[in-house]
């Protein structure tokens, strides 16, 4: 990317909330319905239909915004923002315009330039439009009116981020966050998360902003970082041959991997926004508020910080065990009634992950309950069994059996360590007889030997011995 240059990135993400139904009917949201079966007269706008407030949706836009420590507007009314699309059934969508529920906030970031803090502009709340398809009939366009009405957050960034690296960090750590608190799913391949990048560059030290373009309905976080780096590198171009940079909205094609464009934005939109009559406006009491705030989780960042102080886990460990709050919760059911923290997480990371992967699941969908992962862990922790024939002898047959006592199966597997020290040092003597040599150049320098004699006496006990005894007695031997 040329360095005279610095790219804006302003972000507005759309969050489609988990409620069962819409933000003004009784209508169902989940995915996968026949076109137009989730509809009602109110969804379809029929003359004298009223829409009525769901309260679950307040409670949700207050929860994120107390998470992205967002200031909460306790007064609070709906607006009705006109424009004409075949897929918005009264030619206006309920939306918040002059005061948005939630205001300012920010989301911390951690990139490759350190920490940063991501400002946010707003969140509001809005219902959402239907969905026109293209790409079913020849000659028309099909729409799907299942969506009209479904309850959206919009998170409004300020243009602070300035580069794409930026943008996946951010939006990566909001669908973490929104799922997190269940919130919404964050699954942009089903468009319950959408985002739309507003992009302008400008001369290094310049601090008037350019002029921008938006890319509308990315549907990946990979699609919004390309898109951006695609589009940035469009707009110096244009700079660097002195050519105008038009007001747009363009659409990406990941296929081609170049933005193009819709439609031409010379003037802001005009959406005479207006009050929406049929729904008064609201009051959220600092009682609700605190109620809400005391039933949140604990969040991601904090918890990270907890196993990193007081359970030692490694930075990577811990964001990886808190990057999604069912990873969390399985994990606190691993170390709960012991202290195996460390184990723990080897065990999540390491056997349990790459078996997950394998199968193409989810660690909190893994066969074996996390109270027999935490017995197995007890047991290997104990020195019976070495973590290798555990984390797979053992733990396949646990699977196969579902379940088990791992002490009975390492028992009837004839998997128990030999931890006899009379036991141990009689191989050890015999490996050491039998290789004289390498005894030899051990004495003379060669310490790194220690490992072959180690793996000679596993093989002579058949992998029975206990490796850590075996180290001790081999140096003890040695050293004599």
């Amino acid at each position: 990317m040329n360095e005279k240059y610095q790219i804006v990135i302003g972000l507005e993400v759309h969050a489609q909330l988990l409620t069962k139904s819409k933000l003004f009917s009784g209508d169902s949201i989940a995915f996968g319905a026949e076109p137009n079966t989730q509809v009602s007269p109110v969804s379809l706008a029929h003359p004298g239909t009223l829409p009525v407030m769901n309260k679950e949706v307040i409670n949700l836009a207050v929860k994120l915004g107390i998470a992205l420590n967002c200031s909460i507007n306790q007064h609070n009314y709906f607006a009705r923002k006109n424009y004409f699309y075949p897929d918005l059934p009264k030619g206006y969508q309920v939306s918040q315009h002059t005061d948005p529920i939630c205001i300012g906030g920010h989301l911390t970031i951690n990139g490759s330039n350190g920490e940063k803090k991501v400002l946010l502009n707003r969140i509001h709340m809005e219902e959402d439009a239907g969905k026109s398809i293209h790409d079913l009939e020849e000659n028309y366009s099909c729409i799907d009116l299942n969506r009209a009405g479904t309850p959206l957050l919009e998170i409004v960034t300020e243009p602070c981020l300035h580069s794409s690296e930026e943008a996946f960090l951010f939006l990566t750590d909001l669908r973490k966050l929104v799922r997190w608190l269940n919130v919404c799913d964050g699954n942009m391949e089903e468009g319950s998360m959408r985002c739309d990048a507003n992009i302008s560059i400008r001369p290094v030290g310049e601090t008037k902003l350019g002029t921008r373009v938006e890319v509308k309905n990315l549907n990946s976080i990979r699609n919004v970082k390309k898109a951006i780096e695609v589009e940035a590198e469009r707009l110096i171009q244009l700079a660097e041959n002195n050519e105008p940079v038009l007001q747009q909205t363009r659409s990406f094609d990941a296929d081609k991997g170049t933005t193009f464009a819709l439609r031409s934005k010379e003037e802001a939109d005009d959406y005479r926004y207006f009050p929406e009559p049929d729904l008064p406006a609201f009051f959220i009491s600092n009682e609700h508020i605190e109620a809400i705030k005391a039933d949140m989780p604990v969040m991601p960042d904090v918890l990270q910080k907890k196993y990193r102080e007081d359970y030692g886990l490694s930075q990577y460990d811990a964001a990886a065990i808190c990057s999604d709050k069912e990873n969390a919760t399985y994990y606190e059911q691993l170390i709960s009634g012991n202290k195996h923290y460390k184990a723990a997480a080897n065990w999540m990371l390491g056997p349990l992950k790459a078996w997950c992967n394998e199968n193409s699941i989810e660690i909190p969908q893994f066969p074996l309950a996390p109270v027999s992962i935490a017995a197995l862990i007890d047991f290997t922790e104990s020195g019976k069994v070495s973590f290798n024939v555990a984390s797979t002898k053992i733990l396949a047959a646990m699977i196969n059996n579902n379940a088990g006592d791992p002490s009975e199966i390492a028992s009837s597997l004839n998997l128990l360590q030999e931890c006899d020290e009379s036991t141990v040092v009689a191989w050890v003597k015999e490996t050491l007889a039998n290789m004289p040599d390498k005894v030899k150049e051990y004495h003379s320098g060669k310490k790194n030997l220690l490992g072959l004699f180690a793996g000679q006496v596993k093989k002579l006990s058949q992998g029975k011995a206990d490796m850590q005894l075996v180290n001790k007695i081999l140096t003890e031997e040695l050293n004599k």
